[in-house]
């Protein structure tokens, strides 16, 4: 017999949280160690930010919050309910990003 499309499913389903789980765990162990905020993004998925110790950061971007979530898990980092105090305050930010933000914000090119 074959296999259900809603077994298929759920094979797939844990090997992208498996994915997102060893991406996770690489960048923690690259930085000293990770936290994350999980955002919704709405149909578009959930975005997975990730600080390290060290305030490097990047993110992930997952199907849905339940993938994002149990990616962490899987990972075992914290994440915290907030983009707010310590968490956020560890984040670093280069001269890219202030460029970026002030080019945005001032009505400049959004790219440069």
């Amino acid at each position: 017999m074959g296999e259900t499309e809603s077994g298929r499913d759920g094979k797939r389903a844990a090997r992208v949280v498996r994915g997102m789980a060893r991406r996770i765990t690489a960048f923690a162990g690259a930085h000293g160690g990770a936290e994350a905020n999980v955002a919704y993004l709405g149909q578009r998925g959930a975005r997975i930010v990730l600080v390290g110790q060290d305030g490097a950061w990047g993110d992930l971007v997952a199907p849905d919050s339940a993938t994002a979530l149990a990616a962490t898990a899987e990972a075992g980092i914290t994440v915290h309910e907030d983009f707010a105090g310590e968490f956020a305050g560890r984040m670093r930010t280069g001269p890219y990003e202030w460029r970026r933000m002030a080019g945005i914000q001032l009505g400049g090119r959004a790219g440069t």
